[in-house]
């Protein structure tokens, strides 16, 4: 194998590593202050919805698809069902719409 692939990968695996170490190096036995624990506890809601909204929009040349689908994928879990049953309902919901618009 080459050297430079070998160092590319190392590379990778430090920058990969070192954000999620100096975290833990630099608050060790700190306390962070209530606001921040707030903020870092949305920060994975934040992250699902800058990943999805785009996809919903971008899913087909016809942006009902991911409107309908996001519409009947948040009724279905807001009415409390479980992840699979969101997932078929969208996808019945989005194959009905196919089948109405061909």
């Amino acid at each position: 194998m080459n050297s430079m692939i070998i160092i590319m990968i190392v590379g990778m695996a430090v920058v990969t590593y070192l954000p999620r170490l100096i975290p833990f190096v630099m608050f060790q036995g700190k306390e962070l202050p209530p606001f921040v624990q707030a903020v870092l506890k949305n920060v994975p809601y934040a992250t699902l919805g800058a990943l999805i909204v785009p996809g919903i929009f971008l899913i087909n040349e016809d942006v009902m698809y991911g409107i309908i689908g996001a519409a009947v994928a948040l009724l279905v879990a807001y009415l409390g069902a479980n992840v699979i049953l969101v997932v078929i309902s969208a996808i019945a919901a989005l194959s009905v719409y196919s089948w109405l618009v061909s």
